[in-house]
């Protein structure tokens, strides 16, 4: 059972130890603990499943490393130690990414599975809890047949524990309590007259409610060991505010391995008892306490006379069957499962559908391309194909006028000619910016602790990835500086070449004819010119409409190679982590749908499992008032 009291449970050490690394400050990023987990499947699962390796020390401090957990075997089978072995597998995965308190109680759940399964399974310990009053002691020493818990007016009577059992073997049980041995018992006649009975161990504790704190300290301690608890109210007390709010509610998931019994009914008339009862029910279904009515599981809820014996002998008959059942061990440490899922929920289940999509990685490449400069270059690398054919291709007096075009600009002082200022993203601030949208992207819709790993994932890839992509662009070199040269580039050249000849042959023609070297004609050497000052241009724009294509797929093939990169870059130091990341939360997420009883595929609403049953299933607050 969950122990109401804050951490008295013996077995609180391995929910410290199950986060100790997480607390210790190691920040290291690992991943080896799945790899470790495929190998023990392989070759070591052999071994695991009818042996109990961890046992305390003689002193009683755990004699393993201070990092492992228990392993698992024993009696427990079936659905209970598929989810043993889940809570065992989830809590070993979320070490260094869920805080150490979060799995304290799972981890001291793991504790006392171990601890009871090396104890007797052959017996059932139901602890008598009540308020100072209530007539528990009365009823157990009824369950004895013989006075052995004194009673009487003074208070508190009870002020340790004390055992009744029916039958041997019940030391390690009893040593598990810390009951002395001079507080154990036997019924009369040893119980042998009572074969119902055998193998019950009853435990009558201390007032709930005592002013003695040492008290209320044994309860609690007590109440989170037991296999089951009687819970004794009388007509005065069972609206009390510390019991349903300090025990009940919170144990409502226990119902399955609780009794609540109305005492002292003698004192009140029958329809009286009736009225008290019901209302009593009604508390309990308050506090979410299914009640194990018209055959339903849940908890046992009836009215007797301890004094009288009015209603002992069928709460004898129904603790008989109970205790013969023998499956209030794992009924119990069933509930502390679901207990202690509902304590982790938050840190496993969260709404949204995390993950990175295809879309989101290529947002990531689009920044990162644009972050090299991956477009800006492919253009530069296009403008500079088509540049060099011109300049090769163009006509010479063309060539002249941009030059000094670019003379007369560059010696410019015109405000308007002057480069503007730069007011875009620095390369590092894209860097960083892609990287951030990048991780909110994956952690939108994680549970905090993994929300944060994810996120400190992307930003241990982000140290040092802006200088990686700015080696990798060294590398790969600047592709607008040595662009290459089509076969086709000298026979355009040879073209514009013998076009500029015509040009100056038809003008030493016509000069020849002015000074009278040359007999006149004034046609032939015009047409040689013009052929020359008309096919100079058309060899350009012919040159200039043939680079356009390849000077297109250059450029393009430029970007592509320098986008290629930094994607490689960027996966490598960030999307890979945070896919690791990703992969393990899935992995603990199987986990903690195994914990919790949940087939894959069900839906998850509010903490509740839709259509599955569980070993020790209860109704406990999911009824619908």
């Amino acid at each position: 059972m969950v122990d109401p009291g804050a951490g008295t449970g013996t077995g609180a050490g391995v929910g410290v130890r199950a986060g100790g690394r997480a607390a210790a400050g190691t920040a290291a990023w690992d991943d080896g603990l799945i790899a470790r987990r495929a190998g023990e499947r392989g070759g070591g699962s052999g071994d695991r499943a009818g042996s109990v390796a961890w046992a305390p020390g003689a002193d009683g401090a755990d004699a393993h490393e201070p990092d492992t957990l228990p392993p698992l075997g024993g009696s427990y089978g079936g659905p209970l130690r598929t989810r043993l072995d889940a809570l065992h597998e989830l809590v070993g995965l979320s070490r260094t990414r869920v805080d150490s308190e979060a799995l304290a109680e799972a981890g001291r759940v793991l504790d006392e599975a171990a601890a009871r399964q090396r104890l007797s399974s052959r017996h059932t310990v139901i602890a008598i809890a009540g308020a100072t009053g209530s007539g528990k002691s009365t009823l157990f020493n009824a369950f004895a047949g013989v006075p052995v818990s004194e009673t009487g007016l003074r208070r508190p009577t009870t002020s340790a524990p004390i055992a009744l059992s029916w039958s041997e073997g019940a030391a390690g049980l009893l040593d598990r309590l810390a009951v002395p041995g001079r507080l154990r018992r036997r019924p009369l006649a040893g119980g042998a007259a009572h074969t119902e009975l055998q193998g019950l161990v009853l435990i009558d504790l201390p007032d709930h409610d005592s002013a003695v704190t040492a008290h209320r300290d044994q309860v609690d301690r007590v109440l989170g060991l037991v296999d089951a608890v009687i819970w004794v109210v009388d007509p005065e007390k069972y609206a009390d505010a510390a019991l349903h709010e300090r025990y009940l509610r919170p144990l409502a998931g226990h119902a399955e391995v609780t009794f609540v019994v109305l005492n002292q009914i003698d004192r009140l008339g029958t329809e009286a008892a009736d009225l008290v009862l019901d209302d009593l029910r009604r508390l309990l279904d308050e506090d979410g306490v299914a009640l194990g009515e018209h055959g339903e599981p849940g908890a046992t809820v009836l009215a007797v006379s301890a004094l009288t014996g009015d209603g002992v002998p069928e709460l004898r008959e129904m603790v008989g069957r109970f205790v013969q059942e023998r499956t209030a061990p794992e009924r119990r440490l069933a509930a502390d499962v679901d207990a202690a899922a509902a304590r982790l929920r938050p840190a496993y289940l969260a709404d949204g559908r995390p993950g990175l999509d295809e879309r989101a990685r290529d947002a990531f490449t689009d920044r990162l391309a644009v972050a090299v400069g991956a477009q800006a270059a492919g253009e530069a690398a296009e403008r500079v194909w088509r540049r060099g054919a011109i300049r090769a291709c163009g006509t010479p007096w063309l060539r002249l006028y941009r030059w000094y075009e670019r003379m007369r600009a560059h010696g410019s002082t015109d405000p308007h000619l002057a480069s503007p200022v730069e007011d875009e993203l620095t390369a590092r601030q894209r860097v960083e910016q892609a990287v951030r949208i990048v991780a909110d992207e994956a952690s939108r819709g994680l549970p905090a602790p993994w929300a944060q790993a994810v996120r400190e994932a992307a930003e241990r890839g982000a140290d040092g990835l802006p200088e990686a992509l700015d080696e990798l662009t060294v590398s790969i070199g600047d592709p607008a500086a040595r662009p290459p040269r089509p076969a086709w580039w000298p026979a355009a050249v040879l073209a514009q070449a013998v076009m500029t000849l015509l040009q100056i042959f038809g003008a030493l023609w016509l000069v020849g004819q002015i000074v009278g070297v040359v007999e006149p004609g004034l046609l032939p050497p015009v047409l040689v010119m013009l052929g020359g000052i008309i096919g100079g241009p058309l060899v350009e724009w012919a040159c200039e409409g043939a680079v356009k294509g390849p000077a297109r797929r250059y450029g393009q093939e430029a970007e592509r190679r320098l986008r290629e990169a930094a994607a490689a870059c960027g996966r490598a130091r960030v999307l890979d982590p945070v896919a690791a990341e990703l992969m393990r939360y899935r992995e603990v997420r199987e986990q903690y749908a195994t914990v919790t009883g949940t087939r894959p595929g069900t839906r998850i609403v509010g903490g509740t499992r839709v259509g599955t049953t569980r070993l020790g299933a209860t109704r406990a607050g999911v009824r619908v008032r």
